[in-house]
């Protein structure tokens, strides 16, 4: 028998064998499947930072009303000339500190102090004058009780004394005049403050009524701030009142101390004036500040930021945190206002102190999320 007929004898047998035994393997009936483990669907859990929470504590509310305008000193003043005179000194410069009574401007007094004594000789005549005529009208007197003279000439030296008293009173009076203008030429300041402006030099020429210098007093500053007329009803003296000051960090506290009768001409709105203490100095004048008007004021209230406080078809509500889980909370509101520089509104009911409250609106939420808040990272 050749080799290549046994190979194929050989192949033959073996693809026989191999056909049984995947048609066996075919007929088997298949395992069962392994039953898969069940799966617990774990529920979401919401995570919130710390500043997206807040804890409702009691806080002071005060609902106010936003005033704005420019600061100006309660007491100031134009030193002005009030006779005509050349100029010698200006002993002040803008910024430097005087007190009332102090002399700012000396002006050149060579003219009235000439007039000064021009007046004076005439009531030094004046007098002489007089005392001749007392003496002539005593003696008359005892004359004419004697007999010695007429009542007619008694009449006469009483009348002479009469036109030389009256003589001596129109010298007095033109004497006390030109001793003024010479007293005016030396200019002192009616308050005590700051020089706010200097007008004139050495040497200039003024005239009666010439601005000479600009007096602040920067103790008591005032805010002039324009009310519409549909608030000023709201508005009475002594409220008190929180500037914010352009350029100032520090809040400053005043109090309204009057309000205009009338309305301004064109915006129909009625002036109201702030007060406000400045015993350093810091507010100047013209300064721009924003002021908050106290209207109605409230301590220790529960009060939440404006964007807590959410509303449906159904009311007002909050999301709070409650056994770490998200509870939608039905609440009931109050006034709102400020409290320091954030928006509040009160909660009068639905709420207690210490509970935990969302505080950024995120849309709407499920009522039962498991919740989350982040520790603060620790600082570095």
């Amino acid at each position: 028998m050749s080799k290549n007929l046994v190979r194929g004898l050989v192949l033959l047998i073996l693809l026989t064998v191999a056909g049984g035994v995947i048609w066996s393997l075919m007929q088997r009936p298949a395992a069962p499947a392994k039953s898969a483990a069940p799966v617990v669907a774990v529920p979401p859990t919401l995570e919130f930072l710390t500043q997206e929470v807040v804890t409702a504590s009691p806080v002071e509310i005060r609902q106010t009303l936003s005033l704005s305008g420019s600061l100006r000193a309660v007491d100031m003043s134009t030193v002005k000339a009030r006779v005509p005179a050349d100029v010698r000194q200006v002993l002040v410069r803008e910024g430097e500190s005087v007190r009332a009574g102090q002399i700012v401007v000396v002006t050149d007094g060579t003219e009235y102090e000439a007039r000064v004594a021009q007046a004076r000789g005439h009531l030094d005549a004046a007098l002489a004058q007089l005392e001749i005529a007392t003496k002539t009208r005593d003696n008359n007197r005892v004359l004419v009780e004697k007999g010695f003279i007429s009542r007619n000439a008694f009449d006469n030296a009483a009348s002479q004394y009469a036109a030389t008293e009256a003589n001596v009173a129109a010298a007095r009076g033109a004497m006390n005049i030109v001793q003024k203008s010479l007293n005016e030429t030396i200019i002192r300041t009616p308050i005590s403050g700051l020089v706010a402006a200097r007008y004139v030099q050495p040497g200039e020429k003024v005239s009666p009524d010439n601005k000479l210098l600009d007096i602040v007093n920067l103790q008591k500053m005032e805010l002039q701030a324009a009310v519409p007329t549909s608030d000023i009803a709201q508005i009475v003296v002594g409220q008190p009142v929180s500037l914010h000051i352009e350029g100032l960090p520090e809040t400053f506290e005043g109090k309204v101390v009057r309000v205009n009768p009338s309305t301004q001409a064109g915006s129909r709105s009625v002036l109201a004036y702030v007060q406000v203490a400045n015993p350093k100095n810091v507010l100047r004048v013209g300064m721009f500040a924003e002021a908050q008007l106290v209207l109605k004021a409230k301590q220790s209230v529960l009060a939440l930021p404006q964007s807590a406080v959410r509303k449906d078809g159904q009311g007002t509500f909050v999301y709070t945190i409650k056994d770490g889980q998200l509870n939608k909370t039905a609440v009931t509101v109050g006034i709102d206002g400020r409290s320091g520089d954030e928006y509040l509104i009160e909660i009068v009911s639905g709420l207690d102190f210490g509970a935990q409250v969302i505080r950024t609106d995120m849309g709407n939420l499920q009522t039962g999320t498991r919740v989350r808040v982040a520790a603060p990272a620790a600082a570095r």
